[in-house]
């Protein structure tokens, strides 16, 4: 197993952050390749998925740990991917996401083709940092439409770290 652990800063509460990660139908609008999104009963959500030009379903459960600040979630009868997202209150204002994805780089391959190795690791590590990017993009949007705020107003005061 091969595991990326990444992070970054975003300019919205915490409970905000924790809200925006459960919006499964939101997903295609920050997680690259997603199509598609549906939550499935109390824990399960159903991907549609486009990888390097191939359509996959992919169905994946989602708990809850750590009292509202960590999220797990792992694939159900496909390849083996798995991860937790933690959240970390910088301030009032400011969250910390941190991200572990967790996977076998032969299976995820065969699964999806593309790359192997060192190449393989790059792609997934730069949609990885891709995804953390628009997540941070759609949920300071939201904190600052709800406080009233431009989006010019918005960009003009913040600075990422």
């Amino acid at each position: 197993m091969t595991t990326l652990e990444e992070q970054i800063d975003i300019a919205a509460p915490v409970l905000a952050t924790w809200e925006q990660l459960h919006r499964v139908h939101e997903y295609p609008q920050f997680v690259d390749g997603v199509r598609s999104a549906h939550p499935r009963g109390r824990n399960l959500a159903h991907l549609g998925v486009r990888v390097g030009g191939a359509e996959r379903s992919v169905d994946t459960e989602i708990t809850d740990r750590g009292r509202g600040r960590v999220m797990a979630w792992r694939t159900v009868e496909s390849v083996h991917l798995s991860g937790a997202f933690a959240l970390l209150p910088l301030d009032p204002r400011h969250t910390r996401l941190q991200i572990r994805v967790e996977y076998d780089p032969e299976a995820v391959h065969q699964e999806f083709g593309g790359p192997r190795g060192f190449a393989q690791a790059g792609a997934i590590e730069r949609a990885v940092r891709g995804d953390l990017e628009h997540f941070r993009e759609l949920v300071e949007a939201r904190v600052s439409a709800a406080d009233g705020h431009s989006d010019a107003d918005h960009k003009r005061d913040h600075h990422h770290p």
